[in-house]
């Protein structure tokens, strides 16, 4: 059998039209010594686009130093976005740890942090309150808490410690057997799980809201934000449903200001999480919660 194409007339014949190779341009950024917020509003717009993730969260922390800082058991750490905290290997309660072991004094003020992630926001917390607290991070990503531990060691911190755990059914554990109080417990931008299916993944769920509760002292404090709106309704409607024990923090502090449908204004931790970073940088909006625990 003979070639088709030979068998159609030149002029019927398609003809290819090859386009020049695409040529990609890269933007160099140079380090600013002033704040990583005036520098980043300083830039022209399409240059802020390009810097608005990792290099605005370099500056965000970059007093911690951590950059070049990975141990060799874990090296790159690719993140995995989302985790099924009810696998089964995952129900399994973690046993607490040595307080006295992980803490130079374990009866300072407890932070708990739920949903850590990489560590950074709770390392740089826990680096600029060295005396006056301690911190805990819960991270249901191994990797990721073994290279925040490794990042605890370099920094030589003795008032934080990171725990793989799955906090819907390690919190109440970890927290009841801790010496000193439970003051704070944070819950920031957590796995949204979007399909209906799996809301039952979310990690703010009735079991752990009461946990939480039960941990903290009168006057104890819970934070919560999201960039999704329906992940954050869903976790305020968890913690109004407590309103016999809980109230909302404008309540009792006139500073801490709302927008009209309730959501705090301003973040009242003094730095940004990663995620936070990343959601602004790109427009997003934060729905902000934080409740206090009644006397």
């Amino acid at each position: 059998m003979g070639c088709i194409s030979c068998a159609i007339p030149l002029f019927l014949r398609p003809t290819i039209i090859r386009s020049p190779p695409l040529k990609l341009s890269f933007y160099t950024f140079r380090r600013r010594t002033f704040s990583p917020a005036a520098a980043y509003c300083a830039l022209p717009s399409s240059e802020r686009e390009e810097i608005r993730s990792p290099e605005l969260v370099a500056r965000q922390y970059a007093d911690l130093n951590l950059s070049d800082k990975f141990c060799e058991e874990v090296g790159h750490v690719r993140i995995r976005q989302h985790v099924n905290p009810l696998r089964s290997t995952l129900m399994i309660p973690v046993e607490p740890p040595d307080w006295n072991a992980v803490y130079e004094d374990a009866t300072l003020p407890l932070m708990v942090d739920i949903g850590s992630g990489s560590g950074r926001f709770l390392l740089w917390l826990a680096k600029n309150n060295p005396a006056s607290r301690n911190y805990l991070g819960l991270e249901i990503r191994p990797k990721l808490v073994t290279r925040a531990e490794h990042w605890v060691n370099e920094l030589a911190l003795k008032n934080i410690h990171f725990i793989f755990a799955n906090a819907t059914v390690s919190f109440e554990q970890l927290v009841s057997t801790y010496p000193g109080p439970l003051i704070l417990v944070s819950i920031l931008c957590p796995d949204p799980h979007f399909k209906k299916k799996h809301h039952k993944r979310r990690v703010v769920q009735k079991p752990l809201v009461e946990s939480i509760v039960r941990g903290l002292v009168p006057g104890g404090q819970i934070f919560v934000q999201s960039d999704i709106a329906d992940v954050a309704l869903d976790m305020r409607d968890y913690f109004d449903a407590e309103s016999e024990k809980l109230v909302h923090i404008d309540t009792v502090d006139p500073n801490m200001v709302c927008d009209n449908e309730g959501w705090l204004i301003n973040n009242p931790m003094g730095i940004r999480t990663e995620r936070e970073i990343h959601a602004e940088s790109e427009g997003s909006r934060m729905f902000r919660r934080m409740y206090q625990k009644q006397q």
